[in-house]
Order: structure tokens, then sequence, then C-alpha cells
């Protein structure tokens, strides 16, 4: 199986490109790290011929990992579509993606389809102070539509803090940036769960622990890790949203509510650095054994292995 990972350049060594590297190895996968920018695109009938990699005709992929997650530029999103078109499998789909990284759209369509989401404003500046604490109660969450791994998130406890994170954002004159203002959920205070879904299936969960005094739980943002016990509430949260969105491989952020949960954000790159600590899955291994029972490939041809794609087709429901 000829797989390609579509990521920025300086993050070929990632982390979790490093670890789909290894996985590829010993399961015997052709992978090949791509960047965007090395593509060219010609809009023509002549298929296979109307994509170039660094110049020159390609022997295409059968399947293509996107992992540039939020930061997908309209040039890359391009590309995974222009592949899509060509008959690769993108793992996931260029629509899903574009949906994904607008955490407006994605709540809006959470929303629509009676998922739990904390309250959630469309900023407009200069912004009316009087209006948005009409709305909200302080501590409040301002975020950029786009963006990952706790960036572009600050929490404002009060007026002036408000007051002076608009002001930033208004001074930067950038139209790309669009802010959304969200309800803070006090009990979700610096803790979330985070569900990882591959192929319609929450395949596990972990706690993520802001550290002492800050309130950003993730574990690139320097938070700790803890295996969650997946529970039926969580666990249908977590693949129903991934669906909504048309993800293969998604990953779920969910806020304690009280005794209820509520979906904060979808990733469609899920980092699992953490994931793989607090879990001990083989998160690429995992991804891999989908994508063989989506393309229809067996392991390999010694009956040991027929049998683990037969059971693997079963799990990810292909049969049955």
């Amino acid at each position: 199986m000829k797989t390609w990972i579509i990521a920025k350049e300086e993050n070929f060594d990632s982390y979790e490109n490093r670890r789909f590297q290894e996985e590829a190895k010993k399961m015997g996968i052709e992978l090949q790290m791509v960047a965007p920018e090395d593509f060219d695109i010609i809009v023509t009938k002549e298929g296979r011929k109307s994509i170039l990699h660094n110049s020159t005709p390609v022997n295409l992929p059968n399947c293509l990992i996107p992992r540039m997650g939020a930061g997908t530029t309209y040039f890359a999103l391009a590309v995974i579509r222009h592949l899509e078109r060509l008959g690769v499998f993108a793992l996931n789909s260029s629509q899903s993606i574009e949906t994904a990284r607008d955490k407006l759209a994605t709540l809006q369509i959470l929303a629509a389809n009676n998922i739990p989401i904390p309250k959630t404003m469309l900023a407009k500046f200069p912004l009316d102070l009087d209006f948005v604490e009409k709305e909200f109660a302080y501590p409040l969450i301002i975020k950029t539509v786009s963006g990952s791994q706790g960036k572009g998130v600050f929490l404002c406890d009060n007026r002036t803090c408000l007051e002076d994170v608009s002001d930033l954002i208004e001074v930067s004159k950038d139209p790309k940036v669009n802010v959304i203002i969200q309800e803070f959920v006090l009990s979700s205070k610096g803790k979330d769960i985070r569900v990882l879904v591959v192929g319609g299936r929450a395949i596990g969960a972990m706690i993520r622990s802001a550290r002492e005094g800050r309130f950003k739980a993730g574990f690139s943002a320097g938070g700790t890790v803890a295996l969650f016990n997946l529970n039926p509430a969580v666990e249908w949260l977590a693949v129903e949203s991934a669906k909504l969105l048309g993800l293969d491989i998604a990953g779920i952020d969910i806020l304690f509510y009280g005794d209820d949960y509520k979906v904060c954000e979808v990733n469609s790159s899920p980092g699992f650095e953490g994931f793989e600590k607090a879990t001990g899955l083989n998160i690429p291994q995992e991804i891999y054994h989908y994508i063989r029972v989506r393309l229809g490939g067996s392991l390999g041809r010694n009956l040991k292995n027929e049998r683990l794609a037969m059971k693997l087709a079963i799990y990810y429901g292909k049969e049955g």
C-alpha cells in the first residue's frame, strides 16, 4: 500500500509524523512525506498527468493522510481536492478538513444537530462590550476561528481584559483574523477530555489537566494527561460529532458540564503524543489498519493476517 502524508515541510520530523514512518516500516507500507508547495496542479482532462510533484509526473498513492489541520492553506486544500478527484482516498477529505478548521462552522453544524456546545458568538469590531456582557458572564473565552494546540485562545476575567484583547485584535487590522466569544464552562476549568475517533469508532480517551495557574489543558500547552475510561455519553458525543463533520479521523475535545458534557472543539489532524502516553495505544497502527479496510486490502497472504484483516473489517463495520 502506497501512502502519502501531506504536511508542512518543517513538521516532517514531528512526533506524529515520525511515528507514522516507524509503523509504516513495520507494516510494509510504502510511505512518503510530501509538502503542498512541492505540487503543481494543471486543470485538464489528462487525468493523472494533471498533477506534478517537484515539476515531475508522479505515480499517485493509494491513500493520502493530510496532517495540517487548522493550518491547512487554500493551496493545500486544492492539492488534496485534486488528488481526491484523481481517485486517491484522502483521510480526511478536503471538504471535512475545510469545515473542521473553522471553529464557528463546526459549532454551527453540531448545534443544528442537537450536540451540546458552549454558548458562542461571532465577534465583530469594534466590539460592543455592553452587549457582550449582557450575553456572557465573566470569565469568558476569546478565540480565533482557526487555530490549534491552544494558540489564539484568551481567557478574560473582567471588562478591562476584554477591552485590552479587543483592542489588540482590532489594531492588527488583519481581515483573515475572525474571532468568537465563548462561555467559560467553570465545571471544566483546567481540564477536558480528548477522544480519538478512527473510522467511526472511539478508540480511546484521555483526560487533560492544565498546569497550576493555567486554563489551557492541552498536552502541547504543557498540561498533564491520564487515561479516561470512556462512558456511553462521551463515546456517543465523540462519534456523532466526527460523523456530522464527515471526519474519518478526529480528535474531539469535550468539556465537563456538571454531570453532563459539552463538545468544545473538533480537530481533523489531532496530535497524539500525549494520547499514546496516556492510553498506551498505537495510533498510526490503528489508522493504517482502518485505511487497509477502507481500501479493501488484506494485511498479507498468510492465514494469520487474513484472519486479522477479517476481524478488522468487522471491527470497522465493513461486514455483518
